[in-house]
């Protein structure tokens, strides 16, 4: 066993250093791995200060990530050391293993990664879907929290921007995005959609050197303001739409030069048109006025020809029984 122990090491705490497997078990649902540091001491987190003298220990059960379709549970052995600086204000501190635990975290560095990046694809709900299945139980809230603890990514100032609006509630409250249009990647999100703030925001950037906007005035004013030495250009919707809109107007202009191609269907009889029904008809034609009135003055005849009304349904094939109309009878 002995001799294996190393191999474990490698094979389950991979690039991770001064971290000693003691023992593993492995059942039908999880795999259990005693650990320990072999550090020779830590980093105060407050003063910076090194320690080596040992206060007490506990065991921490951060979850790892799922192997071979079961649950992965670290038994940590942790100690805590005194702080060597009378001057802090911490006394005691926990070690903490770098790239495997962190301080407050239920969860290994590399587990909390994977639920990261199921977030960044998922978001929330979706993603902790997907985390279930996987055999890690988290909510959607957690999910969000990982997202908003990751930093915010470097991004390059763009060459060529979009810029359009959004509606954080529609009709009444508006925002401006900015996209990256050669990687197509939003960039940032202003919380209006105010000139000025635009302006502010391209000014910062002088690197830009194509504006692509829509025809709204503010963003027009914003550009010129903020980015004198950009060209704006109309994005590929507006341009659909302008030539659209200029295709119908010389249409209408022309309507009169098309008129001329086309043979005159004036001179053709018109054939007589049935005349409008009227708004309140409940019926949709006369004949399907006169099939109703036939079909209720057959079954009043068959009533009176001595005919049950069961019989009368299966000789006019109605899926429901008749009901005529009732008469006044005086009862003996």
């Amino acid at each position: 066993m002995e001799e294996t122990l190393p191999r474990l090491e490698v094979l389950l705490l991979p690039s991770i250093t001064d971290v000693s497997v003691l023992s593993l078990d492995v059942s039908d649902d999880a795999i259990r791995i005693e650990a320990c540091s072999t550090a020779a001491g830590a980093a105060c987190p407050d003063c910076g200060s090194e320690s080596s003298r040992v206060h007490s220990s506990y065991l921490r059960f951060p979850a790892d990530v799922p192997s071979g379709g079961r649950q992965v549970v670290l038994h940590l052995r942790v100690r805590r050391f005194f702080c060597p600086q009378p001057s802090c204000e911490r006394r005691t501190f926990a070690e903490q293993m770098p790239g495997l635990t962190r301080r407050y975290s239920r969860w290994t560095e590399r587990l909390r990664s994977a639920l990261a990046a199921v977030g960044l694809a998922l978001a929330g709900r979706a993603g902790a879907r997907m985390a279930r299945v996987f055999g890690v139980s988290i909510s959607r809230s957690a999910v969000l929290r990982l997202l908003d603890a990751l930093p915010e990514p470097e991004v390059h100032a763009p060459r060529v921007v979009g810029v359009d609006e959004y509606a954080t509630r529609k009709g009444r409250v508006y925002g401006t995005v900015l996209v990256d249009v050669e990687t197509r990647r939003p960039v940032d999100l202003l919380p209006d959609r105010q000139a000025s703030s635009l302006a502010a925001w391209l000014a910062k950037r002088p690197g830009i050197e194509v504006v692509c906007r829509d025809r709204a005035p503010f963003f027009a004013e914003g550009a010129s303001a903020g980015a004198p030495q950009a060209v704006q250009v109309a994005d590929r919707w507006h341009l659909w739409n302008n030539l659209g809109e200029a295709a119908e107007r010389a249409v209408a202009r022309h309507c009169q030069c098309l008129r001329v191609l086309v043979p005159d269907r004036e001179e053709k009889a018109e054939e007589p048109m049935p005349p409008e029904e009227k708004a309140d008809s409940p019926w949709r034609s006369d004949r399907f006025a006169n099939r109703i009135r036939a079909r209720h003055a057959t079954v009043h005849a068959l009533l009176e020809a001595g005919h049950s009304r069961r019989s009368i349904g299966r000789q006019l094939h109605m899926t429901g029984s008749p009901k005529p109309r009732r008469h006044a009878t005086t009862s003996t």
